[in-house]
């Protein structure tokens, strides 16, 4: 198991767990905008277009991401629910299901993936298992780096996941996996410290700060749309 500890953050404010209130303002913020989800969970966009496999976070599942993947598919992805019902926690054969998630949607072209909260550290580990099937990682308020305590549900993780944070069935590295890899971080986050979500500067290859909720992440049309900016820019940028 590799999980850095908590550094000597002194008064840096981006090593701060969110206060535990600002888990209600969250969660009201996500049911405020729960009709985003309505709609058909099948691929969106160009049936031509790069796939994008979109993984939701803990407590979270397709309808959740609903939005953010509406957007990609607007900015011409083709995207893809992760078709494994609620994200209850890290399961021993969470990156096997991913791996053959990602067969499933194609063998000829390595696909984007795009993890929201614990969805992020998913896709990293999916990137480390399958590395020739990842063109990219993107991660969304996802808690990567640092020491896994560094947010304000990891008791109610416990509770449901039915493991410790810091014992979970599957690896958790904190090094940047073997492909291009984008953090998109908050210090507006409700749940999540900003220096876990960011992580270190060796362990993604580009670090964004968004200025938004932790919820809006998935379920904000605005946010998501922002989001595909950013995702777009990052891999405009990336080598041939």
């Amino acid at each position: 198991m590799n999980i850095s500890s908590v550094p000597e953050a002194g008064d840096d404010p981006d090593f701060r767990i969110p206060p535990s209130w600002r888990r209600v303002s969250e969660a009201g913020w996500l049911l405020s905008r729960a009709w985003h989800g309505i709609g058909h969970l099948d691929p969106r966009g160009p049936v031509d277009g790069p796939p994008v496999l979109v993984i939701p976070g803990f407590i979270a599942n397709d309808r959740t991401t609903m939005a953010l993947r509406r957007a990609l598919a607007e900015a011409g992805y083709r995207t893809y629910p992760w078709n494994a019902g609620w994200n209850l926690g890290a399961r021993a054969d969470t990156i096997e299901q991913l791996a053959r998630r990602l067969a499933e949607i194609s063998t000829d072209q390595p696909i984007l993936v795009v993890g929201w909260s614990l969805g992020g550290v998913f896709a990293r580990e999916l990137a480390r298992a399958a590395p020739a099937q990842v063109r990219a990682v993107v991660t969304l308020g996802s808690p990567f780096s640092q020491d896994p305590h560094l947010n304000n549900v990891w008791r109610l993780y416990e509770w449901i996941a039915g493991h410790p944070v810091d014992q979970p069935p599957i690896e958790r590295i904190t090094a940047k996996p073997p492909v291009p890899t984008l953090a998109l971080w908050s210090r507006k986050d409700g749940l999540i410290a900003p220096a876990a979500a960011r992580g270190a500067p060796d362990e993604s290859d580009k670090a964004v700060e968004m200025d938004c909720s932790h919820m809006a992440f998935g379920v904000s049309t605005r946010t998501a749309r922002k989001v595909v900016e950013e995702i777009k820019r990052f891999l405009a940028n990336l080598p041939a």
